[in-house]
């Protein structure tokens, strides 16, 4: 069982001072949360994408490439990485590149992207991101496997004899994972490939995302991969923590109320009611995060939301510091209690499995 942490990288002012961090503010500050991931004994980071404000990812390999350069152990990774705006061709050259200069400790997250302006700047549509996601993919898929590439799509220029490069390190492609909120498309893709399904169940009710990982592990079965409880699973959600939960549930609220994907919708109670945002004690971290095992069946990566809504560095290494001291290891216990032997555990490249 992995955990890591993941960001959006939202630029969002602080509602205790009003002010927002600098863009550059914002990018070391990132840098600082992954290597402090890597220091309390956390097996993932990742990073978004996106190309619109108020956020600063929009070169997640360049920022993956810096950390990397910092970092010995910490599988490096992404939480979108946009299949449906860009080149695939310009994807496989990029994170082979990344692969090769951290041995092997990367994979990635493959998604639509959920802003519409997006696609026009890229010269698409977005009323086709389900076409473009499994086109760009096989594409990708092939690039990754095979060298002398000839290609041709509906979406972009035909290929002849192409090979990308560098290739994959020691021929084995990152693992890829397939995100997603609501679209069932993208698990049957996830499950026809063998590939891993993230649901990233931050912002709907659990039973949405039962129905989702429940399709792609029947159909990862079926296409022959293994057995419905061998598919790879990943789950999001999202903490604060203090050591007494009336504290934490003070201090949070106004980053909760400010911001922009909470922001004037329901309660912080009633969300952390419906959702997995879990805002307490430690032992209140422990017990909900426990309760998707229930509800998933025994999974593979558990990524965690920390540093949204103007929190500011500082307070998120905090925050780490109590995963790693007072969550973690208990977590890490009770996931390995019970679980059965044929279920996988997280991917790793085999540069990385000795």
């Amino acid at each position: 069982m992995q955990f890591g942490i993941f960001t959006v990288g939202d630029l969002t002012a602080d509602p205790l001072t009003g002010r927002p961090p600098t863009e550059r503010e914002r990018i070391k500050g990132t840098v600082a949360i992954a290597l402090k991931a890597e220091e309390i004994g956390l097996d993932v980071f990742a990073t978004g994408e996106h190309h619109n404000p108020p956020f600063v990812p929009s070169s997640p390999t360049t920022l993956l490439g810096y950390i990397a350069a910092q970092t010995e152990r910490i599988i490096l990774s992404t939480s979108t990485t946009l299949i449906t705006t860009n080149d695939p061709v310009k994807i496989a050259e990029d994170f082979a590149t990344l692969q090769q200069l951290a041995d092997g400790r990367v994979d990635l997250m493959l998604g639509r992207g959920n802003t519409g302006p997006v696609y026009p700047w890229f010269g698409q549509d977005i009323r086709q991101g389900i076409p473009l996601a499994i086109e760009n993919y096989a594409l990708l898929h092939q690039l990754w496997r095979e060298t002398n590439v000839n290609w041709q799509g509906k979406f972009r220029t035909p290929l002849q004899g192409f090979t990308a490069v560098p290739r994959p390190l020691d021929g084995v492609p990152p693992f890829v994972w397939h995100g997603s909120i609501r679209s069932p498309e993208i698990a049957e893709q996830a499950a026809y490939y063998g590939d891993g399904f993230f649901a990233n169940h931050i912002f709907w009710p659990k039973e949405h995302f039962q129905k989702l990982i429940e399709l792609y592990r029947t159909r990862y079965a079926h296409y022959g991969h293994g057995t419905p409880e061998q598919a790879v699973v990943g789950l999001g959600g999202q903490i604060y923590m203090r050591p007494k939960s009336q504290d934490a549930i003070r201090e949070f609220r106004p980053y909760f109320e400010n911001a922009p994907v909470y922001r004037g919708g329901p309660s912080l109670e009633e969300t952390m009611d419906q959702t997995p945002l879990t805002v307490g004690s430690p032992q209140e971290i422990i017990d909900k995060t426990l309760s998707f095992r229930e509800t998933f069946g025994d999974y593979q990566r558990q990524l965690f939301l920390l540093d949204s809504g103007g929190l500011p560095v500082k307070t998120v290494l905090e925050q780490l510091d109590i995963l790693g001291e007072e969550v973690l290891p208990v977590l890490r216990k009770e996931f390995a209690n019970g679980r059965p032997e044929s279920v996988p555990a997280g991917p790793v490249h085999p540069a990385q499995a000795h």
